[in-house]
């Protein structure tokens, strides 16, 4: 008190600010340039946003307290007999290559027809999306189907004002080179035209029906493999989409689809057949000597 007394009010407001600053925690000020749409020239990797990094790991400390539900209050879990189809060696090696066929047609479309998709349809793919393994079998995601007309229409304004600050300020001149030779931009009429728009969200902890947090450990992983599954889903019944990762539109779209706060956005994806004239880049995938390793 000796000290502050000398000092003078300004002197003591900036150094109030410089230990203030000194307190946060890491990724509280690499975000601080982010959140003014600014890019630090430190970093060495791309902006991202905060909300799809990884959540997955949560610490004992975190979990500590009367509002997290204890794991011993829970029933063990009976096991029943597994015994799958097996198939000849044969037969394996064709559904093998009939699958590979199948999704190696697999492409990210822009051009979606307005033309109506069965509702039936789109809740059958994300039904077999939900059979991913999560872990502790928590299932932590949440699949928004969107199809109103005017709800689209506001995803898409809050989309693509971000997605324009995204192209402008955050990303960085490499990243938007290495993206202009597939033409695209922050422009995002698909989101008006495609029949639905699914919302896929991550569930970083559970809420149990008394109100206390459940676990979800490695949500990110788990809701990633699910996405995964829902791509080949719709793919096999003739669908198209393009996975897109909203940056920074996480927690407007969720406020806008009134959802929890122990949900975040991990991708969007719009659905549909594929417009009538629709174009694809003309890309190559990696031969399988190039992508496996045999030890």
């Amino acid at each position: 008190m000796a000290v502050l007394s000398v000092l003078t009010p300004a002197l003591v407001a900036v150094l109030c600010l410089v230990v203030g600053f000194m307190l946060l925690r890491p990724w509280e000020r690499k975000t601080t340039g982010a959140s003014e749409g600014k890019v630090s020239n430190t970093e060495s990797r791309p902006w991202v946003d905060q909300d799809l990094q990884d959540s997955s790991e949560i610490s004992a400390k975190e979990t500590e307290g009367d509002d997290w539900a204890d794991s011993c209050e829970e029933e063990d879990v009976a096991h029943v007999p597994y015994s799958p189809e097996r198939y000849s060696e044969e037969t394996m090696l064709k559904k093998s290559k009939d699958f590979y066929s199948l999704m190696n047609q697999r492409r990210s479309v822009r051009f979606i027809s307005p033309e109506p998709v069965p509702r039936e349809v789109i809740d059958q793919v994300i039904h077999t999306a939900g059979t991913g393994p999560s872990g502790a079998h928590t299932e932590p995601w949440t699949f928004v189907v969107v199809s109103d007309p005017e709800v689209k229409h506001q995803i898409r304004l809050t989309v693509e004002e971000e997605e324009e600050m995204n192209y402008r300020q955050r990303m960085g001149d490499k990243w938007v080179q290495d993206l202009s030779k597939f033409r695209t931009n922050w422009m995002k009429e698909y989101l008006d035209v495609a029949p639905y728009l699914i919302l896929i969200f991550k569930q970083t902890y559970g809420i149990l029906p008394n109100s206390k947090k459940k676990t979800h450990y490695y949500n990110e992983i788990s809701v990633s493999i699910s996405c995964g599954i829902l791509l080949a889903a719709l793919q096999n019944v003739g669908l198209v989409t393009v996975t897109s990762t909203p940056l920074n539109c996480g927690p407007r779209l969720r406020l806008l689809l009134k959802r929890p706060v122990n949900e975040k956005l991990l991708m969007l994806l719009p659905v549909g057949y594929p417009a009538s004239d629709a174009t694809v880049p003309d890309l190559k995938r990696k031969a399988l000597q190039d992508i496996v390793v045999h030890i």
